[in-house]
């Protein structure tokens, strides 16, 4: 089990400054730890619960650190709500719709192993090197493959659907446009 994003309880526990003895019981739970980029957590700056960038780099500092101690893996990850940077819109679009207050969006895009790598080279190359690549590889080896379509619950075969569904939508295309139908329908 990982230890999550900020609003985990490690990530929660690092920024408020709990004791080191503290965090080492909490991440004692956990299977390896995770870090996102900056611009995930710069809300926490916008709020004031950091005072800076400089704050969330050393609160993923912290973490590797932890990861060190324990001998677990610390995994970047992205965070992903939407594939490319541009669809932050639709999420803005939807926290408006539900009257959040802040509707701004964290980059929460899916990156490239080079954009990830650059966005933790202040971690040094070896050890962005291992959050990035190494140690991501070593979680995805850790899960379990799951059939996301198992067949017990797999759409029924229906012998001919595919002709049906046309026969019927050519059928109600002529009810609805004459016979025979016209170009653009066809």
């Amino acid at each position: 089990m990982g230890s999550a994003c900020e609003s985990g309880e490690l990530y929660t526990a690092v920024i408020k400054g709990t004791s080191e003895q503290r965090l080492l019981d909490i991440a004692s739970f956990y299977d390896y730890f995770e870090i996102q980029p900056l611009g995930n957590n710069d809300f926490l700056v916008r709020k004031g619960i950091l005072k800076s960038v400089e704050d969330i780099k050393n609160c993923n500092i912290h973490i590797v650190k932890l990861g060190e101690k324990l001998k677990k893996p610390v995994v970047a990850t992205c965070d992903v709500h939407f594939l490319d940077p541009h669809e932050e819109y639709f999420r803005r679009i939807l926290f408006h719709a539900q009257k959040y207050e802040d509707t701004s969006q964290a980059p929460l895009f899916l990156r490239t192993t080079d954009e990830m790598l650059e966005e933790f080279s202040y971690l040094g190359e070896e050890t962005a090197h291992a959050v990035v690549v190494e140690n991501s590889n070593r979680i995805a080896d850790m899960a379990e493959t799951i059939e996301l379509f198992q067949p017990e619950t797999a759409m029924p075969v229906i012998p001919d659907a595919t002709e049906k569904i046309m026969e019927v939508a050519y059928q109600t295309a002529k009810l609805l446009y004459g016979d025979p139908l016209p170009e653009l329908v066809e």
